[in-house]
């Protein structure tokens, strides 16, 4: 989560460090989530954690700590690690962390709990260097898991790493673009007992983040491993490329929250919403219809396409017209309502085959694409996003074909195509 330390520095001094593959809890079995609302930042969603399957990831504590005074001392270490995500560690409460706590990420290697602060500083722009560098960061957290305490017949008690999910976001202001970079993964933090001059009972002692835009094995159901700095380097780097000429929007875009920048494709959690949907033939005559229908109302991009497996299945065009507010029940039941003004129209003289539709809350697989939404383009970004679902250990939800577009159907510039990818409850880790 602490990437790209000192960035002009790093990219000059990067290393590759061996490590073990590395299975996140949600990777090893499966977990009951509690959903919230993507635009609650930085709160956790409750999982089940389960036990890790690495030596190398439990920390021995001591025959002497009792083990319900030790469980509540990581129960709070965890409770800090919340906060912290959810102020970007502003204040950080280093007496959780070790003198010489260790940090390994992708790009970079800290030691001692100095640098360690300067670095998450230097990423919040609190430092002299993050102002000019950075702004506008932030992280979300997604989930905290681990921190078990588990019997073991050599060492007696130990203690497993705390892991979380989290995505971060920072824009790069020293660049004339102002490029945003996004990086998604997990953090690994070995926890040891604290000594006893210390006034909490656990504190971190090392912290490994992996990336999933490049640490995720291929073909290992979800586990990390290192990879050489070179591709992280790229990878930073590729994101701060300016974009080029892009088409205009066709309207404001429906909020979702990121919760994976993967290798080819982004999943997301979209909030609850509704809508308005009619099948079509051509994609400039239901963008003619749908826009007569929903003039004055302040649709949201993206206008999204339904087909079916068949070329002569039936095709649907919806339009997002309102969403749920942050923090709101995922329910059926708490779905936002329509516009008043479609519900009265919807399936009426000409209108009669426009339908209002409520969708609940959505964990999506996407892929983007820049060429025209024809049908070979759309259908090979469809297989090409599948394959990569099926990599990564991702389950999605049956073979339609569902595609999104952002920009007006005959806009000048590069485009905005995506396909999406419903993925399975249960099939992710979020």
């Amino acid at each position: 989560m602490r990437v790209l330390a000192a960035v002009l520095p790093l990219l000059l001094a990067a290393s590759t460090r061996p490590t073990d593959a590395f299975v996140p809890p949600a990777a090893r079995g499966g977990g009951n989530v509690i959903s919230r609302h993507p635009a609650s930042p930085g709160v956790p969603f409750a999982t089940a954690a389960q036990q890790t399957s690495s030596s190398s990831s439990t920390t021995s504590v001591a025959s002497s700590s009792s083990s319900s005074s030790l469980s509540d001392s990581v129960s709070e270490l965890k409770r800090v690690l919340e906060r912290e995500y959810v102020s970007f560690f502003d204040p950080m409460r280093r007496e959780y962390y070790a003198p010489d706590v260790s940090f390994v990420d992708p790009m970079t290697t800290l030691s001692g709990v100095d640098q360690y602060q300067n670095n998450v500083d230097m990423l919040a722009s609190r430092t002299l260097l993050g102002k000019f560098l950075f702004e506008d960061a932030g992280i979300v957290l997604h989930s905290i898991e681990g921190g078990e305490l588990n019997d073991d017949d050599d060492d007696g008690t130990v203690v497993s790493d705390i892991v979380t999910r989290w995505t971060l976001r920072l824009t790069a202001k020293v660049l004339p673009w102002s490029p945003t970079a996004r990086f998604s993964g997990v953090s690994e933090y070995k926890v040891a007992p604290a000594p006893p001059s210390s006034p909490v009972g656990v504190r971190i002692v090392g912290q490994t983040d992996y990336w999933d835009s490049i640490n995720i094995v291929p073909e290992s159901g979800g586990r990390f491993g290192p990879v050489d700095a070179s591709r992280a380097v790229g990878d930073f780097l590729g994101q701060l490329a300016p974009g080029g000429f892009e088409a205009a929007a066709a309207a404001p875009e429906l909020p979702y929250s990121l919760l994976r920048r993967g290798d080819g494709y982004e999943v997301r959690k979209y909030p609850a919403y509704s809508g308005v949907k009619l099948p079509y033939n051509r994609r400039d005559e239901g963008f003619g219809s749908l826009g007569a229908f929903t003039k004055g109302m302040n649709p949201l991009a993206p206008a999204l396409m339904e087909v079916e497996s068949s070329d002569t299945s039936d095709k649907y065009m919806t339009w997002p017209l309102s969403f749920a507010p942050p923090g709101a029940d995922s329910s059926s039941s708490a779905l936002p309502p329509a516009p008043s003004d479609a519900v009265e129209k919807a399936g009426e003289g000409q209108w009669r085959t426009v339908r209002v539709v409520r969708v609940a809350e959505t964990v999506v697989a996407v892929r983007e694409f820049n060429d025209a939404s024809m049908e070979p383009v759309v259908r090979k970004a469809d297989r090409e996003l599948r394959e990569c679902l099926r990599r990564d250990g991702l389950v999605p939800v049956g073979e339609q074909v569902k595609f999104a577009q952002y920009d007006a159907i005959f806009s000048m510039g590069k485009r905005r195509g995506e396909v999406w990818i419903d993925l399975e409850e249960g099939g992710h880790p979020w």
